[in-house]
């Protein structure tokens, strides 16, 4: 009988365990973006307020419509509202970030005189490291920061780097998983402009999170 009791408590215990492990994991990164893109609909980007890591060079476009809202050393998805975004996440530490870090500066020297905000959001990493990034990599559009990944997770990030779409609406219209290819930052960006569903794709290589 004692022998069936301590087999039932430790059946318990376990089932326990495995709850809480489902409750920690499912707490975690949200698909719901993906999902809503993939059902041909934009979805309302998560707002975040955070810390900028840079202001960058504004074009003068871009210069006029955001100065105000980086003077403070912070920026909010809620100030962009009006502005095409491409938020791409990355940190210093990832390898495929690295690779990507040219084409994307290239990309913004094109598109950003014509009122596209560029904007990086550096995860889980040191804020010395992401500067040595950003300076060594010439990267002149502005980057926020983040200590941990919340954002990331909001956003259904599972992996650095991803580059999110979104438009005036502050609606995310497209999302790449993984390293962005050119094509897929033009539509991405035609996406942004226009308001139009570029859905999910999957891109080049990505590093898992930290």
């Amino acid at each position: 009988m004692r022998k069936a009791t301590r087999v039932g408590a430790m059946v318990l215990v376990v089932g326990f365990i495995a709850l809480l492990a489902y409750g920690l994991v499912s707490k975690g990164t949200s698909d719901r973006i993906d999902q809503a893109l993939r059902d041909g609909r934009a979805v309302a980007g998560p707002s975040f307020d955070l810390e900028l890591l840079q202001v960058g060079e504004l074009p003068p476009r871009l210069e006029r419509r955001l100065r105000p809202a980086l003077a403070d050393g912070r920026l909010s998805l809620a100030e962009l509202r009006g502005t095409p975004v491409v938020l791409n996440m990355w940190a210093s530490w990832c390898t495929p970030c690295r690779a990507e870090a040219k084409p994307l500066e290239n990309a913004w020297k094109m598109v950003g005189r014509r009122g596209v905000l560029f904007l990086g959001l550096d995860i889980q990493d040191l804020r010395s490291d992401a500067r040595d990034f950003l300076e060594e990599f010439g990267v002149s559009y502005p980057s926020v920061r983040e200590s941990d990944r919340e954002v990331a997770d909001s956003y259904g990030a599972t992996g650095i780097p991803e580059t999110f779409f979104i438009d005036a609406r502050g609606d995310v219209v497209g999302h790449v998983i993984g390293a962005v290819a050119p094509k897929q930052l033009a539509a991405g960006v035609g996406a942004a402009v226009s308001g139009e569903i570029a859905g999910v794709d999957s891109g080049g290589e990505r590093s898992e999170p930290r």
